[in-house]
């Protein structure tokens, strides 16, 4: 999962050039972004903020629907695909309007945990995105996007204007 086709590349390049010449912030935390290597759905779900892999950039004859969640530490669980899982947990979805939520959880794909997380909203419109193990936090910085569905079902993404 780790090398990206040149057409997942250049996909990646030109969303971030696209996205960093955005004019308009986003307002909430729900919708669709753009992480390092996948688009995740966040989204209102029973209560809490869920954040659900949509679609996993990988090399172009590999199926993304078989990659597994090899990591986790929990073996019953390392046969699910990732597309599709949640990464969020105790984030309540009726703040999801607000710039800053703390002290809920993310799970992390590529080490199979979970960690202590907090949400940023920034001024430009990215979601940055904070794990924390103890009082050492890492960051990754998400891209807004606009899906849309096509008439055949296929999806098309674009970044948030």
């Amino acid at each position: 999962m780790t090398n990206y086709s040149y057409k997942n590349f250049l996909f990646l390049f030109l969303l971030a050039v696209s996205s960093s010449t955005s004019s308009e912030s986003n307002k909430t935390m729900e919708g669709y972004w753009l992480t390092s290597q996948s688009i995740v759905q966040v989204k209102n779900c029973d209560k809490n903020l869920c954040a659900t892999i949509e679609h996993l950039f990988v090399d172009d004859d590999t199926d993304p629907k078989s990659i597994k969640d090899s990591n986790n530490k929990k073996k019953s669980l390392r046969d699910r695909p990732l597309i599709g899982i949640n990464l969020l947990e105790e984030f309540p979805s009726n703040a999801s309007d607000k710039k800053v939520l703390k002290d809920g959880k993310i799970y992390d794909p590529g080490r199979g945990r979970v960690f202590k997380s907090n949400l940023y909203l920034l001024d430009d419109g990215t979601l940055k995105v904070e794990g924390c193990f103890m009082s050492i936090c890492g960051h990754e910085v998400w891209q807004p996007l606009v899906v849309t569905i096509n008439e055949d079902g296929t999806r098309t993404a674009e970044p948030l204007k």
